[in-house]
């Protein structure tokens, strides 16, 4: 193996173009951890928020922390894993490149079955699908979801887990093509967004919904709380449109004694345990068919610049990724 691999290394803050390939020294597999040849990187938004200085990191910096490859080396203490072992994460270090450091306990096991560039489109956003329906709000048989950005990647995952656990969808979408999709992915009603809170009313006889998984933020924060049932949860997990304004807790009273929370995938992923339960039942799912993984756009690593843009400029669906 050589010295040297391609990277993608920003040194400031900025849009896209900052975001430029490079040669950098292999990573070295410390005390716990492993090195892994990188077969796929999953691109998140959380990445375009680095990049533009909204969450700080030091530069230089290679974003990236969800993929997907194969292991080469194991560093010292390390007995869970081996070298040819075939691993994905969400708690990389730097994985825009072609070799990528992951934390022995971070190391999600890939079954027979599910092909590595599947793998690395799913621990972010299936985990999170994982997270918010069993642990945020469990969804019960029967009850009534509000799913937003339905046609996105965590929205289609979302959405078919729900359906599986016999929950009715409606979801949003900004196109035929994605509406198209979502209901592919079992929602029961598709909407546009605009005056999607008024149509929520009408297609739950004027109750609303038992919660809303809410990824878009500030274009939709409003709409979310009124589509909300006397007791509802508004679950705001990402901020897709821009983060959400100000809030006035008193509008909860307002609204109908209503709850609200903010959870992120991080405090989800307490330890060893914690992490293979959720990518052990997302992972299993996909390869027994139950769960489709949809793969809407792939990038070769070097244009990691174009894969900000097009998910920034919400051009995508299901899931981004970068093949080194």
């Amino acid at each position: 193996m050589t010295s040297q691999c391609r990277a993608i290394v920003t040194e400031t803050t900025g849009g896209p173009e900052v975001l430029v390939l490079r040669e950098v020294p292999i990573p070295v597999a410390g005390r716990g951890e492993l090195l892994i040849k990188v077969a796929a990187v999953g691109v998140n938004f959380i990445e375009t928020y680095q990049r533009e200085g909204i969450y700080p990191v030091r530069f230089p910096f290679t974003p990236g922390a969800e993929a997907a490859g194969t292991v080469v080396a194991v560093g010292e203490g390390v007995e869970t894993f081996a070298v040819g072992d075939r691993v994905a994460t969400a708690e990389g270090v730097g994985c825009y490149a072609e070799y990528a450091i992951v934390g022995a306990d971070m190391a999600l096991p890939v079954p027979a079955g599910v092909p590595l560039d599947v793998a690395a489109a799913l621990p972010l956003q299936g985990m999170t699908a994982h997270y918010l329906m069993n642990s945020t709000f469990h969804v019960e048989p029967g009850q009534t979801v509000l799913v937003h950005a339905g046609a996105g990647g965590v929205g289609l995952l979302l959405t078919q887990m729900l359906k599986e656990r016999g929950a009715r969808v409606i979801s949003t979408v900004s196109t035929d093509e994605k509406e198209e999709l979502s209901r592919v992915a079992g929602a029961d009603e598709v909407l546009r967004y605009g005056g999607f809170a008024e149509a929520v009313r009408e297609l739950t006889d004027g109750n609303g919904v038992d919660v809303v998984y809410d990824g878009v933020g500030k274009d939709t924060f409003d709409g979310s709380l009124a589509s909300l049932r006397i007791r509802g949860t508004m679950v705001l997990f990402g901020g897709a449109s821009g983060q959400a304004p100000l809030f006035d807790l008193q509008r909860l009273n307002d609204g109908g004694s209503l709850f609200i929370t903010r959870p992120t995938l991080k405090h989800h992923l307490r330890n060893v345990t914690e992490r293979r339960w959720r990518s052990s039942e997302v992972f299993n799912a996909v390869a027994s068919g139950q769960l489709t993984a949809r793969i809407g756009a792939r990038f070769p690593l070097a244009e990691a610049a174009a894969a900000h843009a097009a998910l920034q400029g919400r051009r995508t669906t299901g899931k981004v990724i970068l093949e080194p």
